[in-house]
């Protein structure tokens, strides 16, 4: 119930249709997206649909997303498309709210530092504000990015954190913690049901190719026939989650009884160096893996601590690097037009 003062006795707000608990007909559960026309905001939107009680909404400016991930939907009737700002209002009637919206590559936000935080933020506060207006459950996708650079290994939820306020990063960064502090805040002040997901790095199909993002580099640089550019010193790690996993540990924290924050990723970690070694030997043995200058405030470690997401949710990822990047891979080839060689 509401906490720090308010009236405690306040109606909760009406849900969104009136035949939710309709005696003969009950109205389907209606599902927002934001973001949904995004990488990994187009899986959850197919793994939604495919429950027939689910209509789902995406809202979508198209700045990373793209139309295209979604097209398998145009015209069925449970499925609805609007292009949106999250950074203006929107009043719309819906029973759950999956907030993904954001630039979550270091190129595109830093292409537009300003509009990535104010997504962040103002996004965020908008979408809280339509939750609190109807009643509906509430999920952000955070980021590991919020670790900043850690100093612990690996990165438990109860760490605050170790972020450059001011740095190239920092709307991304600084942005999502704000983001988590303002569901909280909505949560304690206004009794908003929340869940929020710190989401490790993930790869699949649908990534932006040409989104710097390591694992789409080095599989597109594979096909390409170009050297995988490793960033200096190699030894930095990360740890990848394949999107159907990803979706998967979403769902299930929308659906359980935990807030969060929750780390949802793969604790398997690889160096740079190795990933690329990985990438040569399943998609193109005869290129170069070369060393490049980094950029600023990369992280040299990362990998979750996702033993509450096992206990709480039951979650853990299934799907190896050896088998998630050949499933990329025949995505890539069919954008880019380039064939296996025989």
């Amino acid at each position: 119930m509401a906490s720090n003062g308010d009236n405690a006795s306040a109606k909760p707000p009406p849900e969104p249709s009136p035949l939710r608990k309709a005696k003969f007909f009950q109205a389907n559960m209606r599902i927002l997206v934001t973001g949904g026309a995004g990488f990994i905001g187009s899986h959850l939107v197919d793994r939604l649909m495919q429950n027939e009680k689910n209509e789902v909404i995406v809202v979508d400016n198209y700045f990373t997303g793209s139309k295209n991930n979604l097209k398998q939907w145009f015209g069925h009737p449970r499925f609805e498309l609007i292009r949106h700002d999250v950074t203006e209002p929107l009043l719309i009637e819906v029973d759950q709210i999956y907030h993904l919206a954001c630039p979550a590559s270091p190129i595109f936000y830093k292409y537009n530092p300003v509009k990535t935080i104010k997504t962040n933020v103002i996004g965020t506060m908008n979408m809280l504000g339509l939750a609190k207006r109807v009643g509906a459950k509430i999920l952000l996708t955070s980021t590991s990015e919020v670790y900043g650079d850690p100093l612990v290994h690996p990165q438990e939820e109860s760490y605050w954190g170790n972020v450059n306020p001011i740095g190239v990063r920092s709307c991304y960064d600084e942005g999502k913690r704000v983001a988590e502090t303002l569901m909280f805040d909505y949560h304690r002040q206004h009794g908003i049901e929340i869940r929020i997901a710190r989401i490790f790095n993930t790869y699949g199909p649908r990534m932006n190719i040409d989104d710097g993002r390591v694992v789409s580099n080095f599989i597109a640089q594979a096909i390409r026939d170009e050297p995988l550019t490793v960033q200096l010193p190699g030894t930095q790690t990360r740890s990848f989650c394949y999107v159907s996993d990803m979706v998967d540990g979403l769902i299930r924290l929308m659906e359980g009884d935990s807030t969060g924050p929750i780390n949802i990723g793969n604790p398997g970690e690889f160096t740079m160096l190795e990933l690329a070694e990985n990438v040569k030997e399943l998609i193109n043995p005869d290129i170069q893996i070369i060393k490049v200058e980094n950029t600023p405030d990369d992280p040299r470690q990362r990998k979750p601590d996702i033993t509450k997401a096992k206990s709480l949710l039951g979650w853990e990822p299934t799907v190896k690097l050896r088998d998630g990047i050949p499933l990329m891979e025949d995505d890539f080839r069919v954008r880019l037009a380039i064939p296996r060689r025989n």
